[in-house]
């Protein structure tokens, strides 16, 4: 008999796992950033058929020398591919991206990847210092997985840690304000007999100090910002399940396989009729 290992846990890995770990920071170089592009964005081609996205206006028509942080929802491996080649190809930034178990990748670090370690609130807290640190950098994009551990896509309802509010909060006490941008990411089969990579961009939150935003406790906030991201995901959806992905933007799109070819040529035939019928 089988036995289905158990999916999701309400525990991060590293409480799981109870062992210290030395914090390690993202260590990139322009050969590493090369080669981690390249073979990334290989990954999702050869295993999606096409990369759609939209909303990427919400960045570009605000300030783009402001600190930002993209926030997305995490159920499953690919996330932080997507995200890697968002961030490197629709808005040409480094990325800087929380990795909880970092030890089991090392490599990530030269692509942009820092660890973290959720054993102790004291461990989890060079992290999120270190990436109020990062953020500050334009040249870089802090991504960040709020619920702070893996759920089941399209699980509702959106909950965070206080991880984001706290980076956003102290962001704007150095550096006067931040951008925070909300970002939907799905995968889905539409007439391809392989998925597709949706990515929606959501509104910019503005972040500035002494605004209405910076006078939220540091709860409030948390609970703001999950309406915002809720808010991204449940439209894009909609969306989706109306079959409606003319709006989106093209990072990639494959040729179709020789028997889809066929298939649409059969179908632009117009077939006498028969006889009799």
């Amino acid at each position: 008999m089988v036995v289905e290992e158990q999916l999701y846990s309400d525990i991060p890995p590293t409480k799981l796992r109870n062992k210290e770990e030395k914090f390690k920071p993202a260590k990139t170089n322009i050969f590493w950033l090369w080669v981690a592009s390249m073979f990334f964005f290989n990954m999702l081609q050869n295993r999606f058929f096409a990369f759609r996205y939209r909303g990427e206006e919400n960045y570009f028509d605000g300030d783009t020398n402001v600190p930002t942080i993209l926030f997305a929802p995490h159920c499953n491996w690919w996330d932080g591919i997507v995200l890697y080649n968002t961030t490197h190809r629709i808005f040409h930034k480094e990325i800087r991206l929380m990795v909880e178990e970092l030890n089991r990748f090392p490599l990530l670090r030269r692509g942009g990847a820092y660890s973290v370690n959720k054993k102790s609130p004291q461990s989890a807290m060079k992290a999120l210092q270190y990436s109020v640190d990062v953020v500050g950098d334009i040249r870089n994009m802090l991504c960040i997985f709020p619920q702070g551990i893996i759920r089941p896509p399209h699980y509702r309802p959106i909950e965070f840690q206080t991880g984001l509010a706290y980076i956003a909060e102290n962001a704007v006490k150095r550096y006067g304000k931040v951008n925070l941008i909300p970002m939907a990411i799905d995968y889905a089969f539409f007439r391809d007999n392989r998925p597709e990579v949706i990515v929606e961009f959501g509104k910019r939150i503005e972040m500035v100090k002494g605004n209405e935003l910076d006078k939220l406790s540091r709860k409030e906030l948390t609970h703001y910002l999950e309406r915002a991201l809720e808010e991204t995901c449940d439209n894009q959806f909609k969306e989706m399940s109306q079959g409606d992905i003319t709006k989106y933007n093209i990072l990639f799109k494959q040729h179709l396989k020789w028997y889809r070819r066929i298939e649409q040529r059969l179908k632009s035939i117009d077939l006498p009729p028969v006889a009799g019928v």
